[in-house]
């Protein structure tokens, strides 16, 4: 079996004369955090959507867990949970029966599991509220929590702390980065805001134009002179 939880090889998605994305190669092992970062359009969207078998991929192969998406997908993508672009909520309900309700797409997901994934994000004391009442770090926390129930080991989220403020932002750092360390979790999160992944990536990978332009930073104080250089 592989060592990389996600792997994508020369990764490329073209529209006629247009690449949208051109060789992209990332690999992730579990346990850390990967952080994809670029500018609105630059590819972070389209890179997520080719993983998740959303979109054709044009060229190239993406693996999870050792599964190839094209030919293996069901096998690939039950090791992923995932949020693109903003958690589906039902904001009458609680947050307990949005968590219901995405539990009954699962076989094994019973009262028990839900119940570890609530005290695992933090949302024991209000679980029982309804969405509408939530703040949007605590939907965010819940979105991810619905997108864990599976026991996924790979989790992908886009752009998870665009319009958060300071305190949700915080939230989702220190949740996701107990995922990683608690739950031994690959993740991978994009977004075109440097500045709130450089405290909690272990790598980063800067993508401009459909390519990746700097690979796998590892240096955090260097990461903005590099993010400046483009």
């Amino acid at each position: 079996m592989t060592k990389f939880i996600c792997e994508t090889k020369n990764l490329s998605k073209k529209y006629k004369d247009f690449y949208a994305l051109k060789n992209v190669n990332l690999t992730i092992p579990k346990g850390e955090i990967y952080g994809l970062v670029g500018e609105n359009g630059a590819g972070k969207t389209t890179t997520i959507k080719l993983i998740l078998g959303l979109q054709n991929i044009t060229s190239g192969k993406v693996y999870i867990n050792g599964y190839n998406i094209e030919e293996n997908f069901t096998k690939a993508i039950q090791s992923v949970g995932t949020i693109v672009e903003s958690p589906d909520l039902y904001m009458y309900m609680s947050g307990y029966e949005n968590l219901k309700l995405v539990a009954n797409l699962y076989k094994n997901v019973d009262t028990n599991r839900i119940n570890e994934i609530v005290k695992l994000v933090g949302l024991e004391n209000r679980i029982k509220d309804k969405v509408s009442k939530y703040s949007l770090g605590m939907r965010q926390r819940l979105g991810i929590a619905q997108a864990l129930l599976h026991n996924p080991k790979l989790l992908i989220l886009d752009e998870p702390t665009n319009g958060l403020d300071p305190e949700g932002i915080k939230e989702v750092k220190v949740l996701l980065k107990r995922l990683a360390e608690k739950e031994n979790m690959a993740i991978l999160i994009s977004s075109h805001n440097l500045a709130e992944l450089d405290t909690f990536c272990n790598k980063i990978s800067i993508i401009k134009n459909g390519e990746i332009v700097k690979k796998d930073l590892m240096e955090k104080n260097k990461w903005n002179e590099e993010f400046a250089d483009l």
